[in-house]
């Protein structure tokens, strides 16, 4: 007898297809894709809180330095430029400002100050992309971490067809779900890794934009001054 054979009525006896039978049926490998998930689905989460509430205090606090830098340095006050770099830690412009600026009171030469702003870039730009090669292992992965389920669910169902090929879909019931469940979550975990990674990935290229306009505009006023 074959599944196409078996009456309607007879296939769906005793199918219960509850979250609790669902997870009642999960077999060992199922049960390791469900955990992994679960896993990844909390490192998204938990990255996705702290990178937002970074790149917020990174944005307010580079907006109130800005006009106070700009001030200062207006007025030839080097050393309380350097001063208000201590006040705004968050301000991803008062980390390379205030590095150029250190350099220059130190060495008095432009070229040293404009390698150490150039430094300072690089390493507050690696410390922004903190986490988001995580979202994007996420993203990428989540998918066919669901998709091993899948194919585990799928192998159970014809081993229990196999077994018993007269049986209704509630003898096999089990393993398509594990099927069906392990495919939907790795693809709920999937999609806002991407979201979350994409979004993140523009701000630090426009907070890598802001930073290395205020160096070039930095590395003019210090041609000025040394001239």
């Amino acid at each position: 007898m074959t599944l196409l054979s078996i009456p309607v009525s007879l296939l769906f006896e005793g199918a219960n297809f509850s979250f609790y039978e669902i997870a009642k049926a999960l077999t060992i490998p199922g049960w390791g894709v469900i955990i992994t998930l679960i896993l990844m689905s909390v490192y998204l989460v938990a990255i996705g809180i702290e990178r937002y509430m970074t790149y917020n205090k990174a944005k307010a606090d580079s907006q109130a330095y800005a006009p106070k830098v700009a001030a200062a340095l207006k007025g030839g006050k080097v050393d309380e430029a350097i001063a208000l770099g201590g006040k705004h830690k968050e301000s991803h412009l008062a980390a390379v400002v205030t590095s150029g600026l250190n350099e220059f009171k130190a060495s008095g030469s432009v070229e040293s100050a404009d390698r150490a702003l150039e430094r300072s870039v690089a390493v507050k730009t690696a410390d922004l992309k903190r986490g988001l090669s995580g979202l994007a292992t996420v993203g990428s992965t989540a998918p066919f971490v669901g998709l091993f389920g899948t194919v585990v669910g799928i192998i159970g169902a014809f081993q229990a067809l196999r077994a018993n090929e007269s049986a209704g879909i509630g003898a096999v019931g089990g393993a398509i779900a594990e099927a069906l469940v392990a495919t939907a979550f790795g693809i709920l975990v999937a999609v806002p890794a991407v979201w979350l990674f994409n979004w993140f990935t523009s701000k630090v290229t426009a907070f890598a934009i802001e930073m290395e306009n205020s160096a070039s505009e930095l590395i003019d006023y210090l041609s000025k001054q040394g001239k």
